[in-house]
């Protein structure tokens, strides 16, 4: 029995989506502030404008003294998401993209910055979430009411966390402790039979605290696959989803110094994969997380944290009508150790840390020479201020047991011409490492592969005043030694690309009314010399996108919407299939019943327009939805 790997390595390798579908069932071969991100926070507080992040230098700043572009998103705006999923919530924000095979729990790809979806780290709680197999963070099984808040930082952060962290990071808080006893429940009802439970809470007394939430998605969702599907897998019947998932957290602080903190998350969903006319696989995934760290002082100078950490990718083919899947289970298994220590010098804030990574394949088949491999890193860092002057820099050198060492390291550099004006400029090397399928499918593989090498600069203005604030930027990465397939579907070190261009961020926050837009402007083309794709646009990504949202107060009202434009694109590196550009229009509104209860209704693709992300697979039609959410005051 043959598996089709050379469509699903052609598919991965230039993110040609429409064939990995066809295959997806076959080889699946940090420290949290210290302030509590749980506690709601109004549309009238300033603190919406600059919340503290801890991802894009691994030690909790304010976001408006970070040099990197940096978001972070609240639980407030993840309510505000209904019937949508993580990579959509995620495009919401400024230079993320994404592409998704028909909706809810499909297979999805975020890109940020113009670069592939390999080139960005997920980050669960701090651990890794992917499927090692081919280097992909696990986009499509996120459980957003497991999500307390998703930090975003743009830009190559190699030099902080290793690999893929190329274009840069992503990282999901699941829910948080509070003090006291702060309960919650919803229910949502939708379009396409859709309806969502959910029930947790946040608590803490003394030196205990914690939070726990459980939650249930179904819905008989709207055919995934289109008729200019081009590979003969389409299928117009509806493809249901269904997932459970949950998470807890425990706390306790030993004493006035040590605190000893843990976290689990998990999400078991079923989902159908459109295989041809009158034909559906069924597949079950799995994602898990867990965490065990301990924070403490060891002098009045030196903080550290220890923490180990595990997650894992499963996907099984329960049923499928495709005679070339394996049966059985993939997964792939990721281990942390990481020890970070932080102190405070003349010249800053200085981090050292050091981590282990262990990545491991199982396979009810033996595919690969090699399932298993160890990645050892070193980092350093240092942030401070002075005057007018800030700095931010970080080196690290990372050991893999496959491929050797990589040293990366990054710059970045703040002036403040003016108490609302500030100049940046940045630097960056980063890297991407081969996967295991890259490595060693028999017969499909090249173990002489090094990894994609990347060199990204940024210079940005930013202005904030009044509860307002604008950045701009350009940016420029080049990549060498990028991977692509030879005529053979072969792993080769020939390609690069060059992703430049502008993006704008603007955000507005007044007494009653809190307002965003972006807009970016990028160009991620292949720059592989004597290539036949020679200045052709990358796969999956729009050179340009222009983002809206306002929500308005009116009297005991909130109502809100959300415009996304999108120029088109490409599903493959030839530049043959185009996905054309589109627009979509969300509404929303929320009414408080009383001090516990609210309810609430959104209304997603107002116009009801038909477009794709990646060619010949669905996206929502207009979608309507009914909440009714408890949580007491």
């Amino acid at each position: 029995m043959r598996l089709r790997l050379p469509a699903r390595r052609f598919a991965l390798s230039v993110s040609i989506v429409p064939m990995l579908h066809a295959t997806a069932v076959m080889a699946q071969a940090q420290p949290v502030p210290s302030q509590n991100p749980s506690v709601p926070v109004s549309q009238t507080d300033p603190n919406r404008l600059d919340p503290v992040n801890v991802t894009a230098t691994r030690i909790p700043s304010r976001v408006s003294d970070t040099i990197a572009e940096t978001t972070v998103i609240d639980r407030t705006d993840i309510d505000r998401a209904t019937g949508r999923t993580f990579s959509e919530l995620l495009s919401r924000q400024p230079g993320i993209q994404f592409t998704n095979t028909g909706g809810l729990g499909q297979f999805s790809s975020v890109y940020v910055r113009g670069l592939r979806a390999q080139s960005t780290l997920l980050l669960i709680d701090g651990v890794p979430m992917g499927d090692a197999d081919f280097n992909l963070p696990s986009m499509s099984n996120i459980p957003l009411d497991s999500i307390d808040r998703v930090e975003i930082v743009r830009g190559p952060l190699s030099s902080l966390y290793g690999s893929q962290a190329m274009g840069g990071v992503i990282q999901v808080f699941t829910r948080q402790a509070r003090e006291g006893f702060s309960p919650n429940a919803s229910a949502t009802i939708g379009s396409n039979q859709f309806y969502q439970i959910s029930g947790g809470a946040a608590f803490g007394q003394g030196p205990f605290n914690g939070a726990v939430q459980l939650s249930r998605v179904s819905t008989n969702a709207f055919s995934a696959t289109a008729p200019n599907e081009p590979f003969g897998y389409y299928n117009p019947d509806r493809d249901p989803f269904i997932q459970n998932s949950g998470n807890l957290r425990l706390g306790w602080q030993l004493n006035s110094d040590w605190r000893i903190e843990g976290s689990a998350m998990s999400a078991q969903a079923t989902r159908h994969i459109d295989d041809g006319p009158d034909v559906d696989s069924k597949q079950k995934i799995t994602n898990a997380v867990q965490t065990l760290a301990l924070n403490g002082k060891l002098a009045d100078n030196w903080r550290t944290r220890l923490s180990v950490g595990w997650s894992s990718d499963t996907r099984e083919a329960v049923a499928t009508a495709n005679p070339y899947e394996y049966p059985g289970k993939f997964k792939s298994d990721q281990r942390q150790y990481t020890w970070e220590n932080t102190t405070m010098t003349a010249l800053g804030t200085a981090m050292v840390l050091l981590e282990r990574t262990t990545q491991t394949l199982t396979q009810p088949v033996q595919l690969y020479a090699v399932t298993q491999r160890n990645i050892d890193g070193l980092g350093v860092g240092l942030s401070g201020e002075a005057q007018q002057h800030s700095w931010q820099t970080a080196v690290r050198r990372d050991v893999n047991s496959q491929f050797g060492g990589q040293t990366t390291g990054s710059i970045g550099y703040g002036y403040a011409l003016t108490p609302q004006w500030r100049l940046g400029a940045s630097y960056g090397t980063s890297f991407v490492a081969p996967s295991f399928a890259d490595l060693y499918y028999p017969g499909y593989s090249n173990p002489n592969l090094t990894p994609e090498q990347g060199k990204s600069a940024e210079v940005s203005l930013r202005w904030a005043s009044g509860g307002q604030s604008l950045r701009t930027a350009w940016v420029d990465t080049r990549i060498q030694n990028a991977i692509v397939l030879d005529a053979d579907f072969l792993p080769v070190n020939v390609g690069t690309a060059k992703i430049d261009g502008l993006v704008m961020a603007w955000q507005g926050n007044w007494p009653t009314v809190m307002a965003s837009a972006s807009y970016e402007n990028l160009n991620p083309r292949n720059t592989t010399g004597g290539d036949a794709y020679y200045g052709n646009q990358l796969p999956g990504r729009a050179r340009q996108a222009l983002r809206g949202s306002i929500d308005w107060m009116v009297s005991v009202f909130s109502i809100g919407g959300t415009v996304s434009a999108w120029s088109s694109r490409y599903s493959d590196l030839a530049n043959t299939y185009e996905v054309g550009g589109f627009t979509t229009i969300d509404l929303r509104a929320d009414y408080p019943i009383n001090k516990s209860w609210t309810v609430g209704v959104r209304l997603n693709n107002l116009t009801e327009k038909s477009y794709q992300t990646v060619y010949g697979y669905n996206q929502p039609g207009r979608e309507g939805y009914l909440t009714l959410r408890w949580q007491p005051r």
